[in-house]
């Protein structure tokens, strides 16, 4: 399938000030990507603190058919603070009747105020089943799905994030794009790369920019590549986007969230360059946080165990001491491994950048004869929902 030409780029402007996603005012125009296993509660509540409360902070990703069936984990991850206002919950479904029962139980329920779908995920758990970026190929599919979600929200705003496509030969942002603004979807974010690509190689803002143009009637954010408030704020002029959507980038950074805030308040020279001992602190407290809302500090310790990395990247600290910090199981443990490093050390050179996932050019896992019939829906039935929601 081809698709357009690039025409030329917006001039460049100051970037917005505000987003509105249906009744919301987010200020800062920033959003927090939803991440399996990452975006909890207690991560949210770090990346809230740094921001002062701006900002929009979605949850990790629910599966429709878990939260149908009230899955114990499932309810546990819709679990939102007081203090989150407004209540962002991200939705993975693949069934139009099993997504339209989700909706409406959160809209019934008052459990969000803002939904989000998921079209965007490249993990092969999702895809083989149809679901995330595999879906918007299946036009008529999408198209069910998201009126489904829109009648069955009421007036709750419902947005989705979606990816290029499959792959540069099966390209589907524009087509998805159109149809959500004709099913009354409230705003799109688009991350710059196929399904094929996950997370390698560079994004393609332009085509986040081909997005805006497209679909001029709703806001439309970018995704992929922000690493610092600098790249955001250019993203933003270079696109003409409405706001951006920060993934890998605040992984071990939930500070990022406070620069974020200072540069689009016109700050730009505001920007957090922790020493060792600040970046400890964060470190045991979000393992707290965590143990703390799992209800058992050694579970949520093992939990933090995943973000060790992110957290001391370019910073002085050997290979064993790593390792042990990585294996920890109680909050004590942690503190004292963190203690006998050199806590005075500034931030390092090298310490920003990629951080998680950089694989590339991966073989997208599919259902069989998917590529067939992009209007096709054959196959595709309940079953082919994930009972599972999180990491």
């Amino acid at each position: 399938m081809s698709q357009p030409q690039p025409s030329s780029p917006p001039a460049p402007t100051a970037p917005p000030a505000a987003l509105a996603i249906g009744p919301h005012t987010v200020r800062p125009p920033v959003v927090l990507a939803p991440m399996a296993g990452i975006t909890n509660a207690p991560f949210r509540t770090l990346c809230r603190e740094f921001s002062g409360g701006k900002g929009l902070f979605v949850s990790e990703m629910i599966t429709t058919r878990a939260l149908v069936e009230r899955n114990e984990k499932t309810m546990q991850l819709i679990h939102f603070d007081a203090s989150e206002k407004p209540r962002s919950i991200q939705l993975y479904g693949v069934d139009p009747v099993t997504v339209g029962k989700a909706v409406r139980m959160i809209a019934e329920e008052d459990l969000a105020d803002h939904i989000d779908l998921n079209f965007g995920c490249p993990v092969p758990k999702v895809t083989r089943k149809g679901g995330g970026s595999a879906l918007p190929y299946k036009r008529n599919l999408l198209r069910a799905i998201l009126r489904e979600a829109v009648s069955g929200a009421g007036n709750l705003p419902v947005t989705m994030k979606m990816r290029k496509g499959i792959d540069d030969d099966h390209i589907t942002y524009l087509d998805a794009g159109r149809i959500a603004v004709e099913e009354g979807v409230t705003a799109i974010a688009l991350h710059g790369r196929t399904a094929a690509q996950h997370y390698g190689g560079t994004a393609d803002w332009s085509a986040i920019a081909r997005l805006k143009e497209h679909v001029p009637e709703i806001p439309v954010l970018g995704n992929g590549d922000i690493w610092s408030a600098a790249d955001a704020v250019r993203m933003m002029r270079e696109t003409g986007c409405d706001g951006v959507v920060v993934g890998r980038g605040c992984l071990g950074r939930p500070w990022l969230f406070g620069d974020l805030v200072a540069a689009f308040e016109g700050r730009t020279g505001d920007v957090a360059r922790p020493t060792l001992r600040t970046v400890a602190d964060v470190m045991v407290r979000h393992a707290a946080l965590l143990g703390e809302w799992i209800g058992d500090e050694s579970r949520g310790v093992i939990d933090f165990r995943k973000h060790v990395a992110w957290y001391l990247k370019g910073f002085s600290v050997g290979s064993e001491m790593r390792k042990r910090l990585a294996v920890t199981s109680s909050l004590a443990e942690l503190r004292a491994g963190l203690d006998e490093l050199d806590l005075d050390q500034g931030w390092p050179e090298g310490a920003d950048g990629p951080r998680g996932r950089t694989s590339g050019n991966n073989r997208v896992v599919l259902p069989d004869g998917w590529l067939r019939d992009p209007y096709d829906c054959a196959g595709i039935s309940a079953e082919a929902e994930l009972d599972t929601s999180g990491g």
